[in-house]
């Protein structure tokens, strides 16, 4: 009988996302760097939350990170 291989996880993507109890893949938003200070107190509070990832994105990192 022929031993099945693993999928190998791509590390990269598991450090970037966090996978939910319910399956979601969240990712941090864009642009918390720097330049913070001509926003408004609002939009950086708001970049501190996770973010769902759409729908498009989901099923590409969901075959990088199979194991999650």
């Amino acid at each position: 009988m022929a031993k099945k291989n693993k999928l190998k996880t791509k590390k990269s993507v598991t450090k970037r996302f966090k996978v939910t109890a319910t399956g979601k893949i969240l990712r941090r938003p864009a642009g918390q760097s720097h330049f913070n200070a001509k926003m408004t107190g609002k939009n950086r509070r708001g970049k501190r939350k996770l973010v769902p990832v759409s729908k498009a994105e989901e099923k590409t990192l969901k075959r990088l990170m199979p194991y999650k």
